[in-house]
């Protein structure tokens, strides 16, 4: 059921936005120009900080006998995208799956049930989990070392968090010391065999790190310590938005978890043996809101841990349905069960319609057939917000990304379309604009919310293009 439901999520949105760039990138450059470093995106873009290759790496090489003989059909590079967003959604999964066999084997088949069911219903742990994020490629390292903690592996426990967040996510760290303290506390592992075990892990860890990253990089680099450096040392990351510092458990986790985020703290009252795991993540979270700069992305890996509370509680609900009281309890968590379905089906529309990039280049690919060879401007807006080098079709089609243009120059340039946020540009004709997500509108009828949209991205066509202007275009209203 998990997996079906987080392939619909990747097919129905395919496109990735601009936290996704860098991997999505490596993974088109890792399958396509192989050993021909000079050619990959980030040498041009290289963004804020550097990131790892490594995950891309890996779900590149399980993905590329699919996309070897998409490549020998000529399958259109947009399905190499699909393929290995589904297998990065599969190997996540696989996590899930492992962390979802201990919950059984540890509280009961109930409670496993409950917390697929809460997995589903929720939108956005399934729908991040094909997304290429350095997140999502620790969060399946997170549910591994969660799997082996309720298994009793401590030493493994810490070993995975360790590879999470020295390759993927340095703030993986914050996440370590709690259950690092707690297994300490609880002398479920000394303190030498910790030194040993986790020193050792570290260092074969920057290792591999150092030495793939510094030959993709051309320079040498430790990726996920200049990211710590940029965010936690220099604090540059408050530089993209700030937040309070209540805004993880009054906005982001009320929104991911849903009905299981009240579950998930009835149940540590009701089921005294999760407790033990279910703080150390706690904690995480509480120091994660020290930093300003806040993202639900950032916490999703506190998600799994939690909806397993939630499940011992609406476990504990099922099991007492028949009797007095319990069962009004009962209804009520069957009722927010279904707000939770609704606001997750709203939540996935906005997504759909949140990637206006990707539907203009693909609407601008398949109005235009001619073989005549066409340059395709696209701005930073259109780029962050769907297209990627997954989308970019073979010649005749070529595109630039160069940045710093203003409106004014574009005429003096031979771009044969534009893709940008601008209505109208001198010497272009504006050919047609697709919408995007806007905004939620209470309305007072069924269905009580609307999704407002807006017009995102204009494609616009050079006019001493008389092939151009032939064509049937819808124009812009």
């Amino acid at each position: 059921m998990l997996g079906s439901i987080a392939a619909f999520y990747a097919v129905m949105t395919p496109y990735t936005k601009v936290e996704e760039s860098f991997n999505v990138q490596a993974m088109h450059d890792v399958l396509y120009h192989t050993h021909r470093i000079e050619k990959y995106d980030h040498l041009e873009f290289p963004g804020v900080v550097p990131r790892t290759f490594i995950g891309a790496v890996v779900i590149s090489i399980i993905s590329s006998p699919a996309v070897f003989l998409m490549r020998l059909l000529h399958v259109p590079k947009f399905y190499s995208l699909l393929t290995v967003r589904l297998v990065l959604s599969c190997v996540t999964l696989l996590s899930l799956r492992l962390l979802r066999v201990q919950v059984k084997k540890k509280f009961g088949h109930h409670t496993e049930a409950f917390f697929v069911v809460l997995t589903a219903i929720q939108f956005h742990l399934l729908f991040y989990s094909s997304r290429p994020l350095p997140n999502i490629f620790a969060l399946a390292l997170v549910n591994l070392a969660y799997s082996l903690w309720f298994k009793g592996s401590n030493l493994r426990t810490l070993q995975a968090l360790i590879v999470a967040a020295v390759v993927f996510r340095c703030d993986i760290i914050l996440l370590l010391g709690p259950i690092g303290f707690a297994l300490l506390l609880s002398r479920s592992v000394s303190l030498m065999e910790a030194v040993k075990y986790c020193v050792s892990t570290a260092l074969i860890c920057i290792g591999i790190t150092v030495l793939i990253d510094s030959i993709m990089w051309r320079r040498i680099l430790w990726p996920e310590f200049e990211v710590l450096w940029f965010n936690s040392v220099l604090n540059r990351s408050s530089e993209w938005g700030t937040h309070s510092i209540h805004w993880y458990f009054t906005s982001a986790l009320p929104r991911s978890m849903l009905v299981a985020y009240p579950l998930c703290m009835v149940g540590a009252l009701l089921d005294r043996r999760i407790v033990p795991y279910m703080l150390p993540v706690f904690l995480f979270v509480v120091l994660y809101s020290k930093l300003p700069h806040k993202e639900l992305r950032f916490i999703i890996v506190s998600i799994p841990m939690f909806n397993v509370s939630a499940a011992l509680a609406a476990s504990r609900l099922y099991n007492n349905r028949k009797k007095s009281g319990w069962n009004l309890l009962y209804i009520l968590m069957l009722g927010a069960f279904l707000v939770s379905l609704g606001y997750s089906a709203v939540t996935f529309m906005a997504s759909y319609n949140n990637y206006p990039g990707g539907y203009a280049i693909k609407a601008l690919h398949e109005a235009d057939s001619s073989g005549n060879e066409k340059m395709v401007h696209i701005d930073a807006f259109t780029a962050m917000s769907g297209v990627s080098r997954f989308c970019e079709n073979e010649y005749p089609w070529r595109y630039s990304k160069e940045e710093g243009l203003s409106v004014e120059e574009f005429q003096e340039r031979n771009f044969t379309y534009l893709l940008n946020e601008h209505r109208s540009i001198s010497g272009y004709k504006c050919l047609f604009a697709v919408d995007g997500f806007s905004r939620v509108k209470l309305q007072p009828q069924i269905p009580p919310l609307s999704l407002v949209q807006e017009p995102k991205v204009f494609a616009h066509g050079n006019m001493r293009d008389p092939d151009i202007l032939s064509l049937n275009w819808p124009g812009c209203r």
